[in-house]
């Protein structure tokens, strides 16, 4: 951790006596975990660019008080001038770690629906957002064209056509529901404990379709675990509008090349395996 961002936390927390390094796995990621005298516990975060620092700023202090009491981490103290943030520890443990049982992780699910029903629906959407919310499908389907050219050939000519082919779906997307929502969702994300569940690293957060919340849990963790889906559906609130099975359906498609632009490129067996697995199936269903 860079000397100035510690004695810039410690002006927030007194004296730190241990840091440990709490990053992801990704080059970009840092993060360490800070131990008082007092037993006392906080993260630091510098932020992989403004972009990022500025919205997950924005979010402590906008949207995420939404979620409720010890289901969130609450920002202490930000620094612009080194893109670092200073927020508290949560309560629990990412879920992917701790070996739960069927049934506990359908407890998960049907909390995550409650808590990402809660952020998607934090306050109203001022005019600025509700423009950038109604832009972010057509946004992401431009996209497409930047991940297919650094992809290359990890994708076939046939493959490549597909995910075009759901791009131009997704500009043709009728309304769906807009709102706040976390654009990292997943259980990596996600920390369970006794006092139930907590959402973690809100650096994607921004205001966008609700749909986009649920891409990277559609093609993992309700996959292969459907009752998992009903559960946080059922918790979430609502059935999802036929525009947003419509977008979802899109959205996986081009959530397939993204991984298969980012993963190889950064070492990442398991965002690859994501991508490769999803086109597969996209192509069997779609072009059998």
């Amino acid at each position: 951790m860079p000397t100035t961002v510690q004695r810039w936390a410690e002006q927030r927390t007194g004296p730190v006596v241990a840091v440990r390094d709490a990053s992801h796995d990704w080059h970009r990621s840092r993060v360490w975990e800070l131990a008082g005298e007092g037993g006392a516990h906080w993260y630091v975060k510098v932020s992989p660019s403004v972009k990022f620092f500025t919205r997950e700023t924005r979010a402590y202090r906008g949207v995420v008080p939404a979620l409720g009491y010890r289901r969130a981490p609450y920002l202490l103290d930000s620094r612009a001038d080194d893109l670092a943030l200073l927020p508290t520890v949560a309560p629990g443990a990412p879920a992917p770690g701790m070996g739960l049982p069927s049934a506990e992780w359908r407890a998960v699910h049907a909390q995550a629906g409650r808590l990402c029903a809660r952020l998607h629906e934090a306050g109203a959407l001022d005019p600025r957002d509700r423009a950038d919310a109604e832009a972010s499908l057509v946004a992401a389907a431009d996209g497409a064209e930047k991940y297919l050219g650094r992809a290359g050939d990890r994708l076939t000519g046939d493959e490549q056509q597909l995910v075009r082919d759901y791009a131009a779906q997704r500009r043709r997307v009728g309304p769906v529901p807009l709102g706040y929502i976390h654009g990292d969702n997943q259980p990596r994300n996600w920390l369970w404990s006794e006092a139930g569940l907590a959402l973690v690293d809100f650096e994607r957060t921004r205001p966008a379709a609700r749909a986009q919340d649920l891409a990277i849990l559609a093609v993992t963790e309700w996959l292969d675990q459907p009752d998992r889906e009903q559960a946080f559906l059922q918790s979430y609130g609502r059935t999802l509008t036929g525009a947003e099975r419509q977008a979802l359906r899109c959205l996986t498609a081009l959530d397939a090349v993204n991984c298969l632009d980012w993963g190889p490129d950064n070492g990442h067996a398991e965002v690859t395996a994501r991508g490769r697995r999803t086109l597969d199936r996209l192509m069997k269903e779609d072009r059998p």
